[in-house]
């Protein structure tokens, strides 16, 4: 990983002396030791935290965390460079993106844990809310790590300067790194003042730490030794959630409306906004120019054009929602193209992605729909999937999502409960149907336990799961000397 050293410059104008001798002070360079001083500067830091951020949300984490599911396939545009995402034959030469990215927000989130306590605010509990977001952003970063790659570097203060002796790091095993993040996690709900959401939900707040927290400790129960009591654990902060000021909205497409940002479905999510940043991945699944011919009742839905048509939704996925279900149009438009020989629109040209389709501003469309992290429906349905990994119904909760999805096709779609594996494999696949393109489904596959019984390549190779992680690439292995591949990829 790169370490970049963290400096908050300031070129300051030096007053000009009216009388005949000129002084002119040379310029001033706030260095991180005379920076951290004022509330105002806890809150620029914090706010550059953010900012950082969509270095890791705009692309890599929808490639993390869906791009080797079941879920995608190559589309016209032939986007050779995640072509091995999908087909699951990543090496170190083609590893995707790494983990620079997160540990630069990694690094300002311990600069504002280090220096941030020993500043005074005009409210304390203004300050404990700034730091209780540091450590949430901390834990979201390894958390992310540590599903993708496993065992990482653990760096715990802020890289102020250059010393090999301390910037470079062995892999900290996979067990201490969870440790580290729910200890974390631990921190911020202590100090987090109240449920309060920011304006626009776009910073981390208490009920986004207690999902945060349900997502960690279903993973560790399921996936590592935690078992029925990190899984209780899980339910019990995601019941927390449902105690702060959150609803599934009535409009499964009002969700992701880009007027109507920071809802009372989103729990936490990452601001894109016009002339603050570029596109996100979803430009990647939409359309820059229409095949001859096109059905005019999808162009009418697509609107203006914009990005390319890069990666598709594949046959299985597309199966698997039911015109009945809300969620489908408001996900993608399949594009059709005129058959000369039936005379219908009946040629598959691709899926057009819907549910982040951004916004349009001088006739062009900008792809900078927020970034969701948690919403209230990926809340319930962990909840469903912990309640049945303890033997626990989970139907109440299933069909509150269900019966948003189905309106008044409900009764034909209504969850019943049945053998636990059945119930996994409903839940499962509700996760597919409700959080498409949200950056979910790999790592829910995994925790679930069902790559190979999903994904192409996994059923035909069962044998090699050490491919649910990552490789490194060569970039992270050349300039780490204390860093190893991960087993397999050698």
């Amino acid at each position: 990983m790169k370490r970049y050293s963290i400096f908050y410059a300031f070129f300051c104008w030096i007053a000009i002396s009216c009388t005949k001798n000129l002084d002119l002070e040379p310029i001033s360079i706030i260095s991180t030791a005379s920076f951290w001083k004022t509330e105002d500067d806890a809150n620029g830091a914090i706010r550059g935290m953010y900012a950082r951020l969509r270095g890791v949300t705009a692309t890599n984490l929808y490639i993390w965390g869906e791009s080797r599911s079941q879920n995608l396939r190559q589309s016209v545009g032939n986007d050779f460079s995640n072509l091995r995402n999908f087909d699951n034959t990543l090496d170190a030469t083609t590893a995707g993106p790494d983990w620079n990215s997160l540990y630069q927000v990694v690094n300002d989130a311990n600069l504002v844990i280090k220096y941030v306590p020993s500043i005074t605010f005009n409210v304390e509990s203004q300050k404990q809310r700034i730091i209780a977001e540091a450590y949430t952003m901390r834990a979201f970063c390894y958390f992310v790590m540590a599903k993708t790659w496993g065992g990482v570097p653990l760096v715990t203060e802020p890289t102020e300067g250059y010393n090999p002796a301390v910037i470079y790091k062995e892999r900290t095993s996979v067990e201490q790194i969870f440790d580290f993040i729910k200890s974390d996690i631990a921190n911020a709900l202590a100090l987090f003042p109240d449920d309060d959401f920011a304006n626009g939900r776009n910073r981390w707040s208490k009920p986004g730490v207690n999902a945060l927290k349900g997502d960690v400790y279903l993973w560790t129960g399921k996936r590592l030794t935690g078992g029925d009591a990190d899984i209780q654990e899980a339910l019990t902060a995601l019941n927390e959630v449902e105690k702060s000021d959150v609803t599934l909205l009535d409009s499964f497409e009002s969700i992701f409306d880009y007027t109507n940002k920071g809802n009372r479905e989103i729990i936490m999510a990452n601001t894109f906004a016009r002339f603050e940043a570029s596109n996100t991945f979803m430009a990647n699944m939409y359309i820059d120019a229409y095949p001859p011919n096109s059905d005019p009742d999808a162009l009418e839905i697509i609107g203006t054009i914009g990005g390319g048509n890069y990666w598709t939704l594949t046959a299985d996925v597309l199966a698997k929602f039911s015109d009945e279900d809300q969620r489908k149009s408001a996900s993608f438009t399949e594009l059709y193209s005129l058959d000369p020989n039936t005379g219908t629109y009946s040629k598959f040209y691709g899926c057009i992605q819907r549910k982040f389709n951004g916004m349009i501003d001088g006739g062009a469309r900008y792809f900078l729909d927020d970034v969701v992290l948690y919403r209230y429906a990926d809340v319930l349905l962990m909840k469903a999937e912990a309640q049945n990994a303890l033997n626990q119904d989970p139907s109440e909760v299933m069909n509150r999502v269900r019966a948003r999805a189905y309106g008044d096709n409900f009764e034909k779609y209504r969850f019943v409960s049945g053998s636990k594996e059945d119930n996994d494999t409903a839940i499962l696949e509700e996760r597919l149907l409700e959080l498409l393109y949200e950056g979910k489904y790999w790592w829910d596959i995994l925790r679930f336990d069902r790559a190979n019984e999903l994904i192409p390549y996994f059923k035909e190779h069962p044998q090699d799961t050490y491919k649910y992680l990552w490789p490194l690439s060569l970039n992270i292995l050349s300039a780490e000397p204390k860093v190893t591949q991960n087993s397999g990829y050698q």
